[in-house]
């Protein structure tokens, strides 16, 4: 994963100026310990100023973290806290910022060793508030030193995901295929949360293709393509093209991202694709994705974003599905009922040509596109790397800008379920608890497109804190029985 932040989060403890200043800056001190016997101790960094109750030493704290090169923050209550001093911190500090506060100790001392952080928290919320200032507060935010730091580790996912998208440029190629409006959106919501856009034409990408042929790198990219193919390179002979389409987008991505440092891909795959390439690209953004570069298919700009959401928040590779059919009766009857505990309406099937990294697949085998092959010769249709997504939890997720320009996203977790599929293209066969209300009280109901984001594992806590401090005002999630959604008939 070459292409997501790499994170060191600042810790600031605050001080009351009525409270010891030792309450605090000894429990900064548990805290990193806490922190690293059980974490890795690169990842923060132990700010020696103590704000205690001064703008001055707001910004002594403030210069300090930046100096030690802090991406992300942690504003340390070990005390109540100075409201106004701890909320600038947050103001002028450039990146994500989280407020957590330290837990009484003992029993035997609550005299001069009590900190009432339970109560200065709601005092920074409020002051947080009324500056407009976003901060990510734990669902319990208060803990003792071990708990804090398990808090600092569940933040770091958050984090490297925000830095990433305040460092992230969107390359587009093309409109939208003809009849596929479902996954236009505007833009403008990408200029909100701070990600930059460069759409292109898909003739210049054919216009750079072509500047590739013969391209010397050619030769290196097929022998790795064939190390990782092994017994599924079953298209040699499509390779050095695939190979020549991969170095193009690489070097694009080189030249293009500017002053940005991450980069995710909206690219076209049809209708004209294949007869002007002579492939179908299906196999090279698998790659580029497992390298760490997202690549959408069919120009689905929000898909490409909800990708590197994933890969920032995963760091590891996602892929790109349509929420595609249902699972046959006879087949859910067979190998699902009984075998695992999930109704049929649970169960769907999430496919795409083949699109999706090969470590995530049980077995990989390069073919042709079969539903392009229908109306084209199967000679333009070759890249696709075909296979069933291998068993194991999964997180299906979206970020999307309705038509009328509001921010939605979704979160479910589940999981891909060992079943055989006995179909064609990147597939597998999903369940997530209640997916039948959720498709349709969701999916179908805010109006999101086919195409849902997959990581592997279960990620929904930390992608659901990222849409919220992004302001995401409607997350779906699959609510469980008994819990209604707002369009959902009580006498069904």
């Amino acid at each position: 994963m070459n292409n997501i932040p790499e994170i060191k989060i600042g810790i600031v403890a605050v001080s009351r100026d009525c409270f010891p200043e030792a309450l605090s800056v000894n429990r900064r001190k548990a805290l990193v310990e806490a922190y690293s016997a059980k974490y890795d101790a690169a990842n923060i960094y132990e700010s020696p100023v103590c704000i205690v109750e001064s703008e001055i030493h707001m910004v002594q704290a403030l210069e300090d973290v930046k100096k030690a090169g802090c991406d992300a923050l942690v504003v340390y209550l070990g005390n109540f806290g100075p409201e106004i001093s701890e909320t600038l911190l947050a103001k002028h500090f450039d990146g994500p910022v989280m407020f957590i506060a330290a837990a009484e100790e003992s029993g035997d001392n609550l005299t001069q060793g009590r900190g009432d952080a339970y109560c200065g928290m709601l005092n920074a919320s409020y002051n947080l508030k009324l500056r407009n200032i976003k901060a990510y507060i734990p669902e319990y935010p208060v803990g003792t030193a071990e708990e804090c730091a398990d808090m600092i580790e569940e933040f770091l996912p958050i984090a490297r995901t925000l830095v990433g998208l305040s460092q992230l440029k969107i390359i587009s190629f093309g409109p939208r295929p003809l009849n596929f409006l479902a996954c236009n959106a505007p833009i403008k919501q990408l200029y909100n949360l701070g990600v930059e856009i460069e759409e292109n034409s898909e003739l210049d990408l054919f216009e750079a293709f072509n500047k590739h042929a013969n391209d010397p790198r050619i030769p290196d990219v097929v022998k790795d393509m064939e190390k990782e193919l092994g017994e599924g390179n079953q298209k040699p002979e499509i390779l050095p093209k695939l190979a020549q389409y991969e170095l193009t987008l690489l070097d694009w991505v080189e030249a293009h991202k500017g002053y940005r440092k991450y980069v995710a891909i909206a690219g076209k795959c049809w209708p004209a694709f294949q007869t002007q390439f002579g492939c179908v690209p299906c196999y090279v953004n698998s790659r580029l994705t497992g390298m760490g570069i997202p690549v959408s298919c069919e120009v689905d700009i929000y898909g490409a974003l909800s990708e590197f959401i994933g890969t920032c928040v995963s760091m590891d590779a996602v892929t790109l599905l349509d929420i595609n059919n249902t699972v046959p009766a006879d087949m859910y009857e067979g190998d699902i009922k009984g075998k695992h505990d999930y109704t049929h309406q649970d169960t769907f099937m999430g496919f795409h040509c083949g699109n999706t990294c090969s470590r995530k697949l049980s077995s990989c085998t390069m073919k042709y596109q079969m539903i392009m092959a229908r109306a084209l010769p199967e000679e333009v249709t070759q890249g696709t790397l075909e296979g069933d997504i291998a068993p194991g939890d999964i997180t299906f997720f979206r970020l999307q800008s309705t038509a009328d320009n509001l921010l939605r996203a979704y979160v479910a977790q589940g999981e891909v379920l060992p079943v055989a599929t006995r179909s064609f293209g990147s597939i597998g066969v999903f369940a997530i608890p209640e997916m039948g209300r959720f498709y349709r009280h969701v999916l179908i109901e805010k109006n999101f497109p086919h195409h849902g984001a997959v990581a592997f594992g279960h990620y929904g806590k930390a992608l659901f804190e990222v849409f919220k401090y992004l302001g995401v005002e409607e997350i779906g999630f699959n609510q469980p029985k008994g819990m209604l959604y707002k369009s959902e008939n009580p006498f069904c």
